[in-house]
């Protein structure tokens, strides 16, 4: 196992049964994943040559990855992969502090060695035929990530790689992914705990008057001092707040009657929690009470439901049908939820749609939500995220779900 616990024989069975030989992963996530180590800088600029990590089929032979030369110390305590550096940009040197009262001739007056402007695409794909080579995948058939590769990288890895066979394994990296080790769901328990308790935070300044900017604000401050005392730095914090009957613009400060939504997240090492809850400021009409109880209704009618073995899809059409039921017919929402994990964005594959074919499965973590969005009312999100347990389902998320009334 990798550092993070990178399950080798479930990637064995994966790869099996799309005959595949090996999965090349050049997503700058889905690399960090398979060796414990994140490609830094260069990843940024979300092209294929930054990094690779190479997982064969066969369990027994070693992972591998071409990392940016500036990673060279953080992939030394990696003791389960073979790595290859590549050159990018970056120019720097190590030298003994007692020699710093030298000349700058003395300690950095070596001969140059020419960098990249950023990094050599073409070299780091030839450093990764070499690696396939030495485990006789020259000519195997490789599943690389190629809802990621671009075009003209793609041409670049062909030229670098024209004995092996090529395929999409975008749906293998998915489904291996979509369970989660344990480190991954630490930090995704983690995260939902630093959230909840921004949320209380916010939810405890609800008063006439107030605005989107503040409750961000209040959220994310709260966020920080509980990561503080408990020893942990998130990586970024997000939210989505509306107040009023305009759910997407920047809002008007809260009146009497006013709904509030908040759908927030803290991301920590890449990881994002995600949740949500609406609430009123004073008494809210009528529509809005019975829209929150429907989409309510069909958030916890999901949640009965969901569990190991049991299909997304069933998930998905129990929670139109009761949403549906209580009065909102024309309601039809594409998705009622997704996972969660290490990506740019918080939405990730599988998601609870009609047309998903996944079955949940022990360790997968989820956000399972119930929105509507309606202007002239406003926005109303009930979400929980969710761990899927050998017996059941594990609710991350603990905040009452009431449409419950400030002010």
């Amino acid at each position: 196992m990798t550092a993070d616990g990178l399950d080798r024989r479930r990637a064995e069975a994966l790869m099996k049964a799309a005959r595949l030989d090996a999965l090349v992963l050049f997503q700058p996530e889905h690399v960090a994943y398979a060796i414990g180590v994140n490609p830094g800088v260069a990843g940024l600029f979300r092209r294929a040559g930054a990094a690779s990590a190479l997982i064969p089929a066969d369990p027994h032979s070693r992972l591998a990855a071409v990392m940016p030369d500036l990673m060279e110390g953080a992939c030394g305590a990696v003791g389960a992969v073979d790595f290859a550096f590549h050159p990018i940009w970056v120019d720097r040197i190590r030298i003994d502090p007692q020699r710093a009262v030298e000349p700058i001739g003395t300690l950095f007056g070596g001969a140059a060695t020419a960098r990249p402007s950023t990094f050599d695409a073409a070299a780091a794909f030839s450093l990764l035929a070499e690696q396939l080579a030495a485990r006789g995948l020259g000519r195997a058939r490789l599943g690389l990530d190629l809802a990621f590769v671009p075009a003209a990288d793609l041409a670049l890895i062909r030229q670098a790689l024209p004995h092996a066979e090529i395929v999409d394994g975008t749906d293998t990296i998915r489904r291996l992914r979509m369970v989660k080790t344990t480190a991954e769901f630490e930090r995704l328990r983690a995260a939902v705990e630093l959230s909840e308790a921004g949320l209380v935070a916010a939810l405890g300044i609800i008063r006439p008057g107030i605005d989107r900017r503040e409750l961000g604000a209040v959220y994310g401050a709260a966020v920080r001092d509980a990561a503080t005392r408990r020893g942990v730095q998130p990586g970024s914090v997000w939210d989505y707040i509306s107040i009023g009957p305009d759910p997407w613009g920047a809002g008007r400060p809260a009146q009497m009657g006013d709904i509030l939504k908040f759908d927030v997240g803290v991301v920590i090492d890449g990881y994002s929690s995600d949740m949500a809850r609406t609430v009123v400021l004073g008494q809210p009409p009528r529509a809005a009470r019975e829209l929150h109880a429907a989409l309510l209704a069909g958030l916890e009618a999901g949640l009965a439901l969901l569990g190991p073995g049991r299909p997304l899809a069933d998930v998905y059409a129990t929670m139109l049908k009761t949403v549906q039921d209580r009065g909102v017919a024309g309601y039809r929402r594409g998705h009622f939820g997704h996972g969660l994990g290490n990506d740019p964005f918080s939405e990730q594959w599988p998601f609870i749609a009609a047309d998903s074919d996944v079955l949940a499965e022990p360790g997968m973590v989820l956000a399972v939500e119930a929105p509507y969005y309606v202007d002239g009312l406003g926005g109303f999100i009930i979400e929980d995220q969710v761990l899927v347990t050998p017996g059941g389902i594990e609710v991350m998320s603990t905040l009452p779900r009431d449409f419950r009334t400030y002010g």
